[in-house]
């Protein structure tokens, strides 16, 4: 297939580009910062993969916050309305989203016919696949991949936890209850190859068993051969991040339930082999 790559150059953007070119698919990588060539660009593919946007984890100031919302929801819009001038344009379109869609809880439990939150991220969520919808009004197969805490190398969620558990400072966040869903990399691959090969409706890219926070933290620090003890306090993680805390500190429990119907196989089902195949 022709699959045209928006965000490619990124973490998750460089793992689907590698699996598509592995299995012999002609992947064009194309940016998103200027959504009337993006579009022209997207002409003559078959499928158009979005993931384009910028990260969620950070301080959530203000301006950051504008800076979320106009990546994931004013780029793709703008988009989409010149895609509608394109005569040969593709017959799919492939959205990432975030499981930041269903809210934040520490004790429901959440799958792809759960409604959305209210927050900021679930709002935001909400306009980004309601944006992809649009997609349908040209002609178009729609699938959404609401995304949880990937772990990979070289990028992602370990990227700045790894120096800390290698040199033994490693911890729960605030109490440790919160629930962490998770997605090894090659899994998340897999699942956007699933909705890529034909998939429509959403699927959350998170692995069958979701873990909590000190279980993840026990898991990455066993993988490591270091102890895990020095918790993070919760006032200091709403100091760095602001209004963005809560997606570490109150969690979300989110099931693939869409994807195993679909006969996803998880290769990394359970965080204690995630962890050691990454590290």
């Amino acid at each position: 297939m022709k699959i045209t790559v928006l965000g490619a150059s990124g973490f998750v953007g460089q793992a689907l580009v590698t699996a598509l070119q592995a299995r012999g698919d002609d992947v064009r990588a194309v940016s998103l910062r200027d959504p009337a060539r993006a579009a022209e660009a997207s002409g003559g593919s078959d499928v158009v993969v979005n993931l384009a946007g910028a990260p969620v984890i950070g301080r959530w100031t203000e301006r950051y916050k504008s800076e979320i919302a106009r990546s994931r929801v004013d780029l793709p819009h703008a988009y989409l309305s010149a895609l509608e001038r394109v005569d040969d344009r593709p017959a799919a379109y492939v959205s990432a989203s975030a499981i930041g869609y269903y809210g934040m809880s520490r004790t429901a439990t959440f799958t792809e016919t759960s409604p959305p939150g209210d927050d900021f991220l679930a709002r935001v969520c909400v306009a980004w696949e309601d944006e992809a919808a649009r997609a349908s009004a040209l002609g178009m197969r729609v699938a959404i991949v609401r995304t949880g805490l990937v772990l990979g190398r070289n990028g992602g969620a370990l990227t700045p936890l790894l120096p800390l558990f290698r040199a033994g400072f490693g911890g729960p966040v605030a109490s440790g209850e919160q629930w962490t869903s998770w997605v090894h990399l090659d899994d998340h691959v897999g699942i956007f190859l699933l909705a890529i090969d034909g998939h429509a409706g959403a699927l959350n890219s998170t692995a069958p068993n979701p873990v909590k926070n000190r279980d993840f933290t026990r898991a990455l620090a066993a993988a490591v051969h270091r102890p895990a003890v020095l918790p993070a306090p919760e006032f200091g993680i709403k100091l760095l991040f602001g209004e963005g805390a809560s997606v570490v500190t109150e969690g979300q429990r989110v099931l693939p339930e869409a994807a195993l119907a679909a006969g996803y196989t998880f290769r990394y089902p359970e965080i204690t082999e995630a962890c050691a195949s990454l590290v």
